[in-house]
């Protein structure tokens, strides 16, 4: 199992950390390194900016929004910062949902997420390979547009500049059963949110027979410590944020995930409390359990005996969101 650094995306401002963290994170050797974006600082920019102070660790986006750009627009930015790194991107991409997508986008919500999903992996990897025009007669990434609203003068078109790799890794975020099936058929690698090493067998009906080389890279939060209910709290804000306002009361994927892994009630509870505003109470009100599962906390000796469960599983890449170097050396350390 490698090791990663998830960094995620900025809150009020940049971290001056990151840098410095992505370079320990390679001189630990560590894998990967990976950016985010929601609503604020982007996934690329910040990538491209690490990928100038390191040399061998890989740059993931996990994950780069699919609404944020065209399909092609998305590829470019691979492609480019694939030729300005030596052949290092990992591009890891997700729909994200309804409230994001018409809220902060602009644009609708795909009716048909699989369908959108697979159109635009599949004119991203057009773009990679080069074997043409990129060409896709799809319901949401047609290329070129065909829509009764143009001009009827767009011309298939390939990249002038010449991928370094036509197999770029794609990795997506799926949570639901048969976007992750499908995952498991289109891309190189899934990007879970929540990873329980406990109750892999809620993913297993999805995951089936996997090919080889498919990389499953969940993410979790690190950190050694001696109080593993102090440890958990920064797991149990991100959480609540997630659960109870990344969403809808009537549509929130990340609620119904944790209702799939068996704290249904509990997900319900911490979405009525942070919806009527009493975000405090939400973040108190998710099951210290919970976020002990999906993350890793506590002294080394703990976190040793929790790291061998990830080892043992299907995890090929654990993502740690870890916030401070003795961490990821801890951690670097156990794993070795």
């Amino acid at each position: 199992m490698r090791l990663g650094l998830a960094l995620g995306y900025w809150g009020r401002g940049p971290d001056p950390d990151h840098v410095a963290l992505a370079r320990e994170a390679e001189r630990l050797g560590y894998d990967s390194v990976w950016t985010a974006e929601a609503w604020g600082s982007d996934a690329f920019t910040t990538l491209t900016w690490i990928a100038a102070r390191t040399s061998r660790i890989r740059l993931g986006t996990a994950v780069a929004q699919m609404a944020a750009r065209a399909p092609t627009t998305t590829a470019m930015h691979a492609l480019t910062l694939d030729h300005l790194s030596g052949g290092r991107v990992l591009l890891g991409l997700g729909l994200s949902g309804p409230q994001v997508v018409e809220g902060w986008y602009g644009r609708p919500f795909p009716k048909s997420p699989l369908t959108a999903t697979r159109e635009y992996v599949e004119v991203v990897r057009q773009v990679l390979r080069r074997e043409g025009p990129v060409e896709v007669a799809g319901r949401f990434h047609a290329h070129p547009y065909r829509g009764a609203d143009g001009t009827g003068l767009g011309k298939a078109l390939k990249p002038i500049t010449h991928p370094l790799r036509a197999g770029l890794p794609v990795l997506l975020g799926a949570e639901g059963p048969r976007n992750i099936a499908q995952t498991t058929r289109l891309a190189d690698g899934w990007l879970p949110l929540y990873w329980s090493p406990t109750r892999t067998d809620v993913y297993r009906p999805s995951l089936g027979d996997l090919r080889e080389g498919f990389m499953i890279a969940p993410m979790a939060r690190a950190k050694v410590c001696d109080d593993v209910a102090e440890g958990l709290l920064p797991v149990k804000a991100m959480l609540g944020f997630y659960i109870g306002g990344m969403g809808h009361a009537a549509r929130n994927f990340h609620a119904d995930l944790m209702a799939r892994m068996g704290y249904e009630e509990e997900a319900r509870q911490v979405q009525e409390l942070f919806l009527a505003g009493r975000r405090e109470e939400a973040v108190l009100a998710v099951p210290d359990a919970f976020a002990d599962e999906i993350s890793l906390v506590g002294p080394r000796e703990r976190i040793a005996e929790r790291l061998a469960l990830w080892r043992a599983g299907p995890v090929t890449d654990l993502l740690v969101l870890a916030p401070d170097p003795h961490t990821l050396r801890v951690l670097a350390e156990l794993n070795s």
